[in-house]
């Protein structure tokens, strides 16, 4: 089984081609060659150094709520 987990992406690259991206305080480099026009702020989720698609904040959002129910994750409050 795979799981691509949501993060936001926080800075990209001049050339466009890596972002970094954080998911609570973890911050990663991840390859956007699988994606086009990706923006600073916006939601991706990422698998094995990849972005692979672009999803809502909300289902960020409620994917990340769903993980942390499940003891998947540690939310900081």
């Amino acid at each position: 089984m795979c799981l691509a987990l949501p993060a936001r992406i926080v800075a990209i690259d001049d050339a466009g081609e890596m972002a970094t991206v954080a998911l609570g305080e973890v911050r990663k480099e991840v390859s956007l060659s699988l994606l086009e026009g990706v923006e600073v702020g916006e939601y991706v989720l990422i698998h094995v150094g990849y972005a692979l698609n672009r999803i809502s904040e909300a289902e960020a959002e409620r994917t990340l709520a769903l993980f942390a129910e499940a003891g998947l994750l540690e939310v900081k409050t």
